[in-house]
């Protein structure tokens, strides 16, 4: 985890939102309206009695705003997160391929009482990302929040910080020390209990390793 970042303008953030939105709409097979500045023009229905004929028939075909998100959508597998419903799922176009119950980011926060100006927010960062590793039997790097958070004194060793058998048998990352990992406290799984991470059960979690490619779009909200 690292120390919480600025947020970023309100511009960009704007640009993000809709962004990660019109891609979810997709990821989660919800139809999606056209869009536009405007009130929509419907096109009229014919009187009872009036003929459709070849000249009179209206063409509906796909708008070219509809065609243009639809565009956006992933190729080949990818991942959608839901952090509010702590859901994970792995999709193939329109399909879903796997559906999985997950622990995402918990929103606390935690002052660091060696310095009042740094400090942490343990949120999982949505947008869209990419999982860039994949890892058999990951060990966690213990950071200086999760000593902070038990009392301890912070190690200057690096073996001091290295525990084992906490993250289930594989790690998927996806940048910024952030991973789609296993858990020992599985009975938490689907509340917003993390640090950043999001947690899945043993079958899940080895579900996402062997089917999800190095290089898959993930998208979390």
């Amino acid at each position: 985890m690292r120390p919480h970042n600025p947020p970023p303008s309100s511009c960009s953030h704007d640009l993000l939102k809709v962004f990660v939105g019109l891609l979810c709409c997709l990821a989660l097979g919800i139809e999606t309206a056209v869009l536009a500045s405007g009130p929509s023009t419907k096109h009229p229905t014919p009187p009872a009695s009036t003929k459709t004929t070849a000249k009179n028939r209206t063409a509906f075909r796909p708008s070219p705003d509809t065609t243009s998100i639809r565009s956006l959508a992933p190729k080949g597998i990818y991942v959608v997160v839901d952090t509010a419903q702590n859901t994970v799922y792995v999709r193939e176009g329109e399909k879903v391929l796997h559906t999985a119950v997950a622990s995402t980011g918990s929103g606390a926060s935690l002052k660091d009482p060696r310095n009042p100006d740094k400090g942490w927010v343990f949120e999982t960062p949505r947008g869209v990302h990419t999982i860039t590793t994949k890892i058999k039997k990951p060990a966690w790097v213990k950071p200086d929040w999760a000593f902070i958070e038990e009392g301890e004194m912070i190690p200057t060793k690096l073996q001091d910080r290295i525990e084992t058998g906490v993250l289930g048998d594989y790690a998927l990352g996806f940048g910024n020390g952030y991973f789609i990992h296993g858990t020992l406290y599985t009975r938490m799984l689907g509340t917003n209990v993390t640090h950043g991470c999001i947690r899945l059960g043993d079958k899940d979690l080895e579900y996402l390793y062997r089917h999800v490619p190095t290089g898959a779009t993930l998208i979390i909200y």
